[in-house]
């Protein structure tokens, strides 16, 4: 069984608690002063963040290798950056823990045989795709063959039988 779903039951308990503990070391003052700057902090890195990952995926989708790593990583950034928005001080913990590397690549030895990938990303991937790719010239197209309806012959037919 997992204790995933107990944990989240108890979270906000866990997080009011954690507000009165360092309320009553630093300040109800610097305490919602710490909130709203790990909110401010998650809200830029959300921001930040979709780009980059992007950016990444796309450099090894172009590279030929496989993204899931790279994805995988992102998503663990902007959920830590989701986790900052949140208010509580649990939250903030768990969301600096994802933002360090070796955590990242420690949760993703661990989840990365759990996940399964709906394409594989392989060096033939564009040659897969290439093949079916129907190239048309202006005399294979007119609007009256649109009007008379679906032709038997047409290459698109072809491709669905395949």
């Amino acid at each position: 069984m997992s204790l995933f779903p107990l944990f989240v039951l108890l979270l906000p308990l866990l997080e009011i608690a954690g507000f009165v503990i360092v309320g009553r070391e630093v300040g109800a003052l610097a305490t919602v002063g710490l909130v709203i700057l790990s909110t401010i902090a998650g809200s830029l890195l959300l921001r930040h963040q979709g780009f980059e990952v992007m950016a990444r995926v796309r450099a090894e989708m172009d590279a030929g290798r496989d993204p899931s790593r790279q994805l995988a990583h992102g998503a663990m950034i902007v959920l830590a950056a989701i986790l900052l928005i949140i208010p509580g001080f649990i939250t903030d913990i768990i969301a600096i823990l994802l933002l360090l590397p070796p955590v990242r690549d420690l949760a993703w030895r661990l989840l990365k045989s759990r996940i399964v990938m709906a394409t594989s990303f392989s060096s033939g991937f564009s040659a897969r795709r290439r093949d079916k790719v129907i190239d048309l010239d202006d005399s294979d197209y007119s609007r009256d063959d649109y009007e008379r309806g679906p032709d038997h012959n047409s290459p698109w037919r072809r491709l669905k039988d395949d």
